[in-house]
């Protein structure tokens, strides 16, 4: 199994790594490519996982982008209804 030193897989999935290149070769054969599936499907799940916390992210972001400028549009208006008020 080739992994580089970058991957964060879960521990239990290392382990499995490990043990399953202990294996004789007639037995890891038939475990690699399921493997390989399990540690695919988790290295993508783990980048939707970023996906979807760098989304939430950006959303929060925006949100208090949004109530700071809606803030500032309801002063400008009580100080333009205030300043119409005093003309009439």
């Amino acid at each position: 199994m080739t992994r580089t030193k970058t991957d964060k897989l879960p521990m239990d999935l290392t382990d499995l790594m490990i043990e399953i290149d202990r294996l004789p070769e007639e037995y890891r054969q038939n475990l690699v490519q399921p493997l390989n599936r399990v540690v695919e499907y988790t290295r993508r799940r783990r980048r939707i996982l970023n996906l979807i916390q760098e989304a939430l992210s950006q959303l929060r972001m925006d949100m208090k982008y949004l109530m700071f400028d809606l803030d500032a549009t309801r002063r400008e208006r009580e100080h333009y209804k205030g300043l119409l008020e005093e003309n009439q």
